[in-house]
Order: structure tokens, then sequence, then C-alpha cells
């Protein structure tokens, strides 16, 4: 009778303790992750224009969110589609592969666009240059595609950006779907590598031509004019043009006929970020995503204040009209997540793939040191070298602030290239645009300050990348940016970048604590208790996680 007993309460103990352990271990995730890379915002943005955003915005991320106020890109160089893969994957492009937005193939003597892909085909467009992409040039997983394997690919991923390489590389290597916009449609469009025609829900969306509706009052302001107070003057000589304009000034009135010529301009204004949030709530709902028990990802790129930057710079008007409007309707986006999701249900992270300089006219105009480069012209150099070593075109390519050496010429002359390097190393250093220029290869002992040493040697992708880097003085643009501005520089106005979680398994919060920005997949790893991206380098946010 006591053995019977004994066995009685071995077997309830047994299956209470099996009960607890189920209970216990279940890894609890929010129902959906959306990531919110803003294209070319420096961090100074969330403060600069913070008297006139709005409440739901930018200031609900403030205020319900962690902001860490002290993060920074720990590469070179600092470009879109770097920036974004190093976002999701934790990693650098040393390991990562993604170089560039493009880079020189030295065994091929091509160049190579980062998610270029010949082998796919379009869908959705008959151009083959704006709808033959994939992700095949990325090396390492990024967190989206952790997700899909730690659930054994339940969870459903999604990419939405103008841009292709912005919405691609976000999304990994295996999602459920990657849109990106086509200039010569107005339409979003993917690519054979994932699918071979387009959802209902995304032709739907193209049908309804949502872009004609949104610049068919043409562009003003928000706000009044006079408001404007945290930017330059309206028209100001270091702006670029918009469309027929004739000249950088409010209202653009013909920006609708415009439109109808180049379906391109759409990006370089606010529409293009509500156009592309607009697609993001189709997809919540055409997905169905964070519908069920299975955590889903959703990488949004707003790419118009990247377009914005680039043609009328950081202290135009129309720059903050974008930010000023992008707040708005981020504010209409988390009310609608709030009501198909949940509040509370799901995370938020924003985010920038990069910053962007003062535009060179500006800080002239304002007596602050700055100046153009013009990152040395291929003949140039080739001629340089032949006077000195008797052989021609030596140096294949000059780009993303990187030389490149031909070594198969090299060794078929009997050159040293090293010697060949150092040479041209010593004849630049003598620029007076250039700070410093380094050999890549011994980068990590040359004499230079950190941080700019490790961020060459994270960004030395040594199948992919130059051989000599060019570090240029502080506020320099190269020669093409006479108007708006660029990035690309290890310099705080490029590498500062926003960082706010919001949301499910988060608490509210700030930090001026120092991060990188492969420090964010594996946030986003611990939180939703998933494996870290393949080549990730990054550390968790420990601070950040409420659950």
């Amino acid at each position: 009778m006591l053995r019977k007993l004994t066995i009685v309460a071995l077997v309830i103990a047994s299956g209470c303790f099996t009960a607890q352990y189920k209970k216990t271990t279940a890894p609890e995730r929010p129902k959906l992750v959306v990531g919110l890379v803003i294209d070319q915002m420096r961090w100074d943005y969330l403060y600069r224009y913070y008297e006139k955003y709005e409440e739901g915005g930018f200031k609900r991320l403030l205020s319900q969110g962690y902001s860490l106020n002290n993060v920074h890109i720990n590469y070179l160089p600092t470009y879109t589609a770097i920036g974004h893969t190093s976002i999701y994957t934790g990693s650098v492009p040393a390991i990562h592969g993604i170089s560039g937005n493009d880079w020189f193939d030295k065994s091929t003597g091509k160049n190579v666009y980062c998610t270029g892909d010949e082998t796919v085909q379009p869908v959705g467009t008959g151009n083959l240059k704006n709808g033959s992409h994939s992700p095949r040039n990325l090396w390492s997983t990024t967190i989206s595609d952790e997700l899909r394997l730690a659930t054994n690919f339940q969870s459903k991923v999604i990419g939405v950006s103008l841009k292709d390489r912005a919405s691609i590389l976000p999304a990994g290597h295996n999602p459920n779907g990657a849109y990106w916009y086509d200039d010569s449609t107005g339409n979003f469009i993917t690519s054979t590598y994932y699918r071979n025609d387009l959802p209902a829900w995304v032709s739907g969306f193209n049908k309804s031509k949502v872009g004609d509706q949104l610049v068919k009052n043409g562009w003003n302001t928000i706000l009044p004019i006079a408001q404007y107070t945290e930017s330059s003057r309206d028209n100001s000589p270091w702006e670029g043009l918009l469309g027929s304009a004739t000249t950088p000034t409010f209202p653009y009135n013909n920006l609708a006929a415009d439109y109808q010529k180049d379906k391109g301009l759409i990006r370089s204004t606010p529409f293009g970020n509500t156009l592309t949030l607009q697609l993001a709530q189709a997809a919540v709902q055409g997905e169905e995503l964070g519908a069920d028990a299975v955590t889903d990802f959703l990488a949004i790129n707003l790419a118009s204040t990247d377009y914005a930057g680039h043609r009328f710079g950081p202290n135009s008007i129309e720059v903050q009209d974008v930010y000023l409007r992008l707040d708005r309707d981020l504010a209409a986006f988390f009310k609608y997540l709030d009501k198909t999701v949940g509040d509370g249900q799901y995370t938020v992270f924003l985010s920038a793939d990069h910053g962007g300089a003062h535009s060179q006219g500006f800080l002239a105009e304002n007596k602050l040191p700055t100046g153009f480069f013009g990152e040395g012209s291929l003949k140039n150099f080739n001629e340089l070298l032949k006077q000195k070593f008797g052989t021609d075109k030596l140096v294949s390519r000059v780009t993303n602030n990187q030389i490149y050496l031909d070594e198969n010429l090299h060794t078929a002359n009997k050159l040293k290239i090293e010697e060949v390097k150092q040479y041209l190393i010593d004849y630049l250093n003598k620029d007076k645009s250039v700070l410093f220029a380094v050999d890549m290869k011994k980068a990590a002992s040359a004499s230079i300050p950190e941080p700019i040493r490790t961020r060459i040697v994270n960004g030395y992708n040594w199948q992919r990348s130059g051989d000599i880097q060019l570090i240029y003085h502080d506020s320099w643009l190269p020669s093409y940016s006479k108007t708006g501005t660029t990035h690309g520089s290890w310099n705080s106005y490029d590498s500062h970048i926003p960082l706010i979680f919001m949301g499910w398994g988060v608490k509210p919060g700030k930090s001026n604590k120092s991060y990188d920005m492969t420090d964010i997949a594996p946030t986003l790893a611990a939180l939703l208790h998933i494996q870290f991206p393949s080549g990730n380098i990054g550390n968790p946010i420990t601070e950040v996680i409420g659950k």
C-alpha cells in the first residue's frame, strides 16, 4: 500500500514538474517586430525639430521607448547598403560582404551592384535593371533570417522600401517577400528570387495609384513657412532643384505634372515616405502579420529623408518639412498597429543607416571648416605611377573613397605592390584635403587614432574593398556635392545615429552609454530568445530589455 502511494505521489509530482517546466521555458515573444530605418537620419533631428513634432510619432517613441543617445557606426564607409546590412546582421563589411552600394570586382574587372543579380528576372515590371535583384551577395544571416529559422519558417518576414537594397538586405535570404519601388512604372515590384508573381495585396496597392493621389496637390509646407525657424532661408544657394522648379522654393505646384513624367521624383518628397508606410500597412493586412502567436517581422526603410537630404541639404526647409510630415505618418502608422496588432503586442526599433554632412555652401557661409575633394583622378594616378615605375594602369578603380591597385599587372611587370602602394600613399598625404591615406591591409598597426583605425579594419573586405583608404578632413565633401549633401565619412555627422526601442519587452528610459550599430541585431535576438545572426560581432543592449 505504501509503495502504491509513493508511486502515485511521484507521478503527480512528475506531472506538476512537467507542467511547470513547460510554462516557464516557453519563450515569450511579441506578435510583430517592426524595423524602422530612416535613411540619412542624423541623431540630432530627434531634438532639432522636437518642438514642431506632434505627440504620436517621434515624441511617442522618446516617451514610451528606450532611447540610446550615443550609438555610432563602427566601420567605413558609411553608405546605405552597408548600414542596412550591418543593422540586420550585427556585423561589418569585413564579414558580411556588403562593402558598399557597389564595388569593383578585381577578378572580373567589373563593377558590382550590391543586390544586382543577372540570374533572376523582374516581377511587376519589364525593366531589367530595376527588377533583377536578390540578396545573393550577402554572406551572413540577418536577424530576420534567424527568426525564420527559430520558428521553423513559420514566422513571416516582409521587407519594404523605395530602394531595392534597403528592402532586400534587411529581409535576408529567405523572407516571404521583399518589395521596392520601380521608377519606370511607379509601382512596387520584386524578382523571381522570391516569387513568380506579385501577391494580390501588392497588385491591388499598385492599381490604387496611391502615388498619384499623394502628389496631386503639389508640395507645400505643412506649417506656415515662417515657423521653420530651425532651418535656413528658403532658396539658399546650396540647395538643389526638384523637377521643373527653377528655384528650390515652396510651393512646388508642378509636382503632379513632373511626377507623371518622372515617377522617381516622389523619392525626394515627403510623399515617398507616406507611400512606403501605406504599403507597409497593406503588408500587415495582406500577409496577416502579427495575427497569431508566431512572431512576424516587418522591415521598413523610409528613404525620402535620404533623397531630400542629398538634393536640398540638412539645413533646408524641405528637409525639415519631410521630417515633420514623417512624424505625422509615423503616428498614423503606430495607431494602425495599435488597432490591428494591439498596443503593447508589437516591438519597434527606429534607427538610421547613416547621417549626413551639412552642405558645403552652408558651412562656408557660416565660417565653418569645409572644402571639396575629388577622390583623385584615375588618369592622374596612373600617369603619376607610370612616371615613377614605367607601367601604365596600375590603378584599376577609385571608388568608395578607396583606391584599387591591379595586382596582376604588378606581378606581370615584376613590381612590388607594397612599394607602389607606399609611394602613392606618401603622395596622397601631401594633398591638403586628405587627413590620412591608409594601407587597408596594415590599418590595424597604422599611426592613426581610434576610432578611425578600427572602422577601417571593420570596413575592409579583402575580396571586395580597395587597397588604400582615403580619410578626408572634417566636413570636406566630394566635388560632385555642390548642392545638397552626401555621407560616407567616419565623422559624427555621418556616424552618430538614433536608436530607439519601443513596445513589447522594452522598458522606457534613455542612456548616453556608448554603443555600436552592430548591437541592434543581438539586442533583438536577446529579446526574441533566438540565435544571433551568423556573422554577428555586436552585444545585446541589456538595459533596453524589460521582460
